[in-house]
């Protein structure tokens, strides 16, 4: 998919690569933005592998992302992905960049599981399985959700703001989306160091409480933590809002995401003070 799809655009203004981008959809905005920098857009499904053997055949580096959120299914992730590795396998790529994440159910025993996490933990695990020369990003927390599901709402009394993230006094590692793409490029330009490799990304590692003093600081708000912990609401509310909190949970196991090498990949990467000033007018 397209899904973070600075990655494409960075690559063409890089030149060092010819880029295909591969998306269900080829005349979405981000498709079109694509072509017009010179990019070509092919479409695709990952349920359909006659049309992914047909679009990777001849490629020499890929970048795989899957999109748990489109379906919701673990199974169906895991499938996706696998189904991936054995054609790419097949095609004999040179080197692919598979964005994965954690098993957290086989981590932890069985006593914690985050479905969106597990899925590409197991696919990941296959990658590496099958013989494909494979390294893996995880993502951490992506800042862009403090504008949105995790966006400060006013208190019900003066003008404060809450900020609910789920985490107690555990630090989360965050990252702005822009900065991914810039990574990516890096990655891929130097296979040979980096294949084998997982590599966790995070621009910084922040409490709930230093988030809130950020917001406060920068967009002159007073913006208070909540201390809400993540384990007293994992068996509350939706499917979903169990599946988020398990993955606070998981988060303040403090997983593996290094920051000095993520700036070394991304030396521009944005710290939380200057992605808040960037995008203060949102708050």
């Amino acid at each position: 998919g397209l899904r973070g799809a600075t990655w494409p655009g960075l690559c063409l203004e890089d030149g060092t690569f010819k880029v295909h981008a591969v998306t269900q959809n080829p005349v979405k905005k981000e498709a079109e933005e694509l072509k017009q920098k010179g990019a070509e857009v092919v479409k695709a499904d990952q349920d359909d592998e006659p049309s992914l053997e047909l679009t990777l055949t001849g490629a020499y580096r890929a970048f795989i992302v899957t999109n748990f959120r489109e379906h919701c299914s673990k199974e169906k992730e895991i499938a996706q992905g696998k189904r991936l590795a054995d054609l790419l396998k097949c095609l004999s790529l040179r080197h692919v960049l598979y964005s994965g994440l954690e098993n957290v159910k086989q981590l932890m025993g069985g006593w914690l599981e985050v479905l969106h996490f597990d899925s590409k933990g197991v696919v990941e695990e296959y990658f590496q399985k099958v013989g494909v020369p494979t390294s893996s990003i995880r993502l951490p927390f992506y800042f862009e959700n403090f504008l949105s599901i995790f966006k400060p709402q006013k208190a019900a009394q003066g003008d404060t703001y809450v900020l609910a993230l789920p985490m107690g006094d555990a630090s989360t590692d965050g990252m702005a989306v822009e900065d991914v793409g810039p990574v990516v490029v890096c990655l891929l330009k130097s296979p040979e160091q980096y294949v084998g490799r997982v590599i966790g990304l995070s621009a910084g590692k922040l409490t709930e409480a230093k988030y809130a003093a950020v917001l406060s600081q920068q967009t002159g708000k007073t913006v208070k933590a909540s201390k809400v912990e993540s384990r007293s609401t994992t068996k509350a509310g939706s499917p979903g809002a169990k599946e988020m909190a398990a993955m606070f949970c998981f988060y303040a196991l403090k997983p593996d995401r290094n920051v000095d090498l993520t700036m070394k990949l991304n030396p521009k990467a944005h710290t939380f003070p200057q992605w808040v000033v960037d995008n203060n007018a949102a708050f």
